[in-house]
């Protein structure tokens, strides 16, 4: 089990709307450490503009793993997605996802898929986007297996997107895709918008889940609003997740801040319930 923060890359424009710590990355990464995270989670939108090795010697210099890698702004701040009606939108959201898994195979971890898939509209039939989304998703599941990078689904709210809101929705996809590293994510803040019970959903899809997102009920940073995260960490926990956790949240009342305080908060759950020292 490792405690995350989400962290943009300097490709990532810098953005109210970014739910990563931004900036310098060494000194982000640098930060993160301080505090007492034990690792990122990367957002990125184009890796090639990386300098990979250093990336690797900074996470190294300050000894942070990477759990996931976020392709969310593709769709944020590029409006790409795997089931739009332009073949040259899906193609490009699709290369720019490889080399994202190609990233994340260099730093040995997974990748999730959010926003990116896109969503139903009034130009295709809903049976042709799932359509789209599959063949998108088949084709990522077999480009990333050789490279032992896996593929987290994270459902979302229908405030986002109108396309796989439940974990159902997503159960129902990864089902249809039937490749071993294609499995779900659950994003709490999500899960908390759109699941009847979030402990019985959590007990029900634990076996396909790969990564949880950690977030307050406000989208800030956990234990400044109403979310449970001592009972919901212990049903992961009771219900065999041991995988790594993350924050995405706002970075509200500014960044620092906001780790800090999300940190202040989760260390201690963790401490008691996986015996994680702080």
């Amino acid at each position: 089990m490792n405690l995350c923060y989400q962290v943009a890359t300097p490709d990532v424009a810098i953005a109210d709307s970014v739910t990563a710590y931004q900036g310098d990355l060494n000194t982000s990464l640098k930060n993160l450490a301080e505090i007492g995270y034990d690792g990122v989670e990367f957002m990125t939108l184009d890796p090639s503009k990386l300098d990979w090795e250093q990336v690797k010697s900074s996470l190294d210099e300050n000894n942070l793993m990477v759990a996931i890698v976020c392709t969310g702004e593709i769709f944020g701040q590029l409006n790409l997605s795997y089931s739009h009606p332009d073949k040259k939108i899906r193609d490009e959201a699709i290369e720019r996802s490889k080399g994202i898994i190609d990233f994340a195979s260099f730093l040995e971890a997974d990748i999730n898929i959010g926003r990116i898939r896109g969503q139903y509209n009034n130009k295709i039939t809903k049976e042709q986007t799932e359509e789209y989304a599959i063949a998108a998703f088949k084709e990522l599941s077999k480009y990333a297996k050789p490279k032992n990078v896996r593929i987290a689904l994270e459902t979302v709210t229908i405030m986002q997107t109108n396309f796989i809101n439940t974990l159902a929705d997503a159960k129902d996809m990864v089902e249809r895709v039937d490749e071993e590293n294609f499995g779900l994510m659950m994003d709490v803040f999500h899960l908390n918008l759109e699941e009847k019970d979030i402990y019985e959903a959590i007990v029900k899809y634990q076996p396909l889940n790969f990564h949880v997102h950690l977030a307050d009920n406000n989208r800030r940073y956990p234990g400044h609003c109403g979310l449970d995260f001592k009972k919901i960490i212990q049903t992961f926990k009771d219900n065999g997740y041991d995988g790594n956790y993350c924050t995405e949240i706002y970075q509200i009342p500014d960044q620092h801040r906001a780790a800090i305080g999300a940190y202040e908060h989760l260390a201690p759950i963790f401490k008691e319930i996986y015996g994680r020292e702080i």
